[in-house]
């Protein structure tokens, strides 16, 4: 599949998902606070308490795999930015954690998910929120302009992985904190069986092996980074829609038992260039 396909099967997928929340029901799979549930992915993730500082429309407009913004340090006053934002769930909660002096943006190519995130906003009532249209892979953002990105497994979704953490890295201030959360795949695996797991896994396709992620983030520049598990499935978890594929889910126990992650992903840009100058004028 093209980058542009690949592209386009995203933009209808979230739009969807965006509709179906618009008109009363749920993104499925979308996130749900504790107690309820939709899927092992996308359940679970956020605590009844931050369920009740949003709106329920930006809660079941979640597609992610993690809670980036529990598990990323904000401090009052700085500047977040949410790479695939969606309904807008983690800007929302962001913003509350930066306060007034501080803001956040998130950023989405999709039309539907950009009105449903601003519609949230304005039911939010909060005024340090901006959404902004675009591809994580051409952020709209100056250089060194943001504090912390953090992203809710989207960054796998893109054809272009490294223009996204050279993108992410360009609109961090030296000293910023890169923190997403994402799925990763550990170890080889047969290709069939890749191919059918991450069809699975988050309703998404395109994890990275976690040493490859590591290696790119490496690539684009980043420095002190860590990959921590948050959620390893098990073939259970995976039973029915592998059963529903013509698959013997026992034979396939051995190839899929804690070989997909749900991770929190934390990086930092460094706070200066290990690039050597080389003439007058090059690093003014």
């Amino acid at each position: 599949m093209s980058d542009t396909n690949i592209k386009e099967v995203v933009k209808e997928k979230y739009g969807n998902a965006a509709l179906r929340v618009a008109s009363g029901g749920s993104s499925c799979c979308g996130a749900s606070p504790a107690g309820t549930s939709c899927d092992p992915i996308t359940s679970n993730l956020y605590d009844s308490t931050e369920a009740g500082l949003i709106p329920e429309e930006a809660m079941l407009a979640s597609l992610g795999c993690g809670n980036p913004t529990a598990l990323a340090k904000l401090n009052a006053g700085e500047t977040v930015l949410d790479l695939g934002s969606g309904g807008g769930i983690d800007v929302l909660l962001s913003a509350r954690r930066v306060g007034p002096t501080g803001k956040a943006y998130g950023l989405d190519m999709t039309e539907q998910m950009l009105a449903l995130a601003n519609a949230n906003k304005a039911k939010a009532g909060l005024t340090n929120v901006e959404f902004l249209k675009g591809e994580i892979e051409h952020i709209p953002l100056p250089d060194n302009s943001v504090d912390v990105i953090i992203s809710n497994c989207v960054i796998n979704l893109s054809a272009d992985k490294d223009a996204v953490l050279r993108e992410a890295f360009r609109v961090l201030r030296p000293g910023g904190r890169f923190a997403v959360s994402d799925v990763v795949t550990r170890g080889e695996m047969l290709p069939e069986i890749r191919k059918s797991i991450l069809l699975w896994v988050g309703c998404i396709a395109g994890a990275l092996e976690e040493s490859d992620y590591r290696n790119k983030l490496a690539a684009a520049g980043f420095a002190s980074i860590e990959l921590e598990p948050t959620r390893v499935y098990k073939v259970e978890d995976a039973r029915e829609f592998l059963s529903g594929q013509g698959l013997d889910v026992d034979a396939l126990a051995p190839q899929v038992d804690g070989k997909f992650l749900s991770v929190f992903i934390r990086a930092v840009k460094p706070e200066t260039s290990q690039k050597t100058c080389c003439g007058p004028t090059c690093c003014n």
